[in-house]
């Protein structure tokens, strides 16, 4: 199985979750959807580390995603704010995942080579 499947799959639930927590501001039924969203994120999330995926990949990618596409969604379908500087902010978080994905590779190949 493809160890990033589950691991889209729990960011895109975890997105969802987060936005329906906002709509549920206005209308509380949106509460279920809540729930099943940050329960299916987290199962996700476990079946890609189940996978192969490091903890600290997993999550910094699961978390900075998430920032990301909850910011850009909250934006057209709440119009919230999306200012310069909080592009700025996603640049630098996807920078950051970028390192600890790249710094995880390179100790994957170093742990290849010594073996």
């Amino acid at each position: 199985m493809n160890k990033w499947a589950p691991l889209l799959a729990a960011i895109l639930l975890e997105v969802t979750a987060t936005l329906s927590l906002r709509a549920a501001v206005d209308r509380p039924a949106w509460y279920a959807l809540v729930t099943v969203g940050y329960l299916g994120a987290f199962v996700g999330l476990s079946f890609a580390l189940r996978a192969g995926l490091g903890v600290g990949v997993a999550y910094g990618v699961w978390a900075a995603a998430g920032v990301v596409l909850t910011a850009v969604l909250a934006a057209v379908i709440f119009d919230d704010a999306l200012t310069a500087t909080m592009g700025v902010g996603i640049a630098l978080v996807i920078a950051g995942v970028l390192c600890v994905e790249l710094g995880s590779q390179r100790a994957q190949d170093r742990e290849g080579t010594s073996a």
